[in-house]
């Protein structure tokens, strides 16, 4: 819609099955539609060509809305499973979840551990390669891996708490720790905004 008011001309989406309104929010002036939105396309699916099983752990995050958004990236990414480690909540825990979830954690599946470190001890005793998203001393910059396809052992990407970051004992199991190189003042981004680089750049990185 656009405002009728060439002093404001306010352009925006608006649903017409739950807004109603004929007049513009910012100025109150008469509002036209001036354009269709198009339709989504279907996006292309990457799951069933991967070589990789590749899951997350989840190391206490605190945040229902950034457990959300890495459920929605974590099945854009065709992830296999995410494990909810400590107090990270579940979406039977927290109804935010599926504001930025939007569905994904009705498709994807999800188990709540109580001790990261023991879960990552029997994964990596079942093969797991034990990846760390962490801006730790000895960390190599994200960009600078790449998962290898003939390599097939199953990965696990593990990101850590909002504020404590991943587990020191985690970062000691992990084969490898990565980071995410910062060109700006802050020393990290949002933990959910970092998985979803990270976990793309895994996923298609090699292609």
């Amino acid at each position: 819609m656009q405002c009728q008011n060439r002093n404001c001309q306010l352009r925006f989406p608006l649903d017409l099955e739950q807004y109603q309104g004929r007049y513009c929010p910012n100025c109150g002036a008469e509002l036209a539609r001036a354009e269709k939105a198009l339709a989504p396309a279907a996006p292309a699916s990457a799951r069933r060509n991967s070589p990789y099983a590749l899951e997350a752990l989840l190391d206490n995050i605190r945040s229902a809305l950034n457990v959300g958004a890495i459920f929605r990236a974590a099945d854009g990414a065709g992830l296999r499973k995410l494990w909810l480690g400590g107090i990270s909540p579940g979406p039977g825990q927290s109804p935010q979840i599926a504001k930025t979830a939007l569905g994904a954690e009705q498709n994807l599946p999800w188990e709540s551990v109580p001790n990261t470190l023991n879960l990552a001890l029997e994964l990596k005793s079942r093969g797991y390669r034990l990846l760390a998203l962490e801006n730790a001393p000895n960390a190599r910059p994200l960009f600078s891996y790449r998962l290898q396809p003939e390599n097939p052992d199953p990965v696990l990407l593990i990101v850590g708490s909002e504020q404590a970051g991943v587990d020191p004992g985690l970062l000691a199991l992990a084969d490898e720790i990565l980071c995410l190189p910062m060109g700006g003042s802050k020393g990290s981004l949002n933990v959910a905004v970092a998985f979803g680089i990270a976990v793309y750049w895994l996923r298609y990185a090699h292609a």
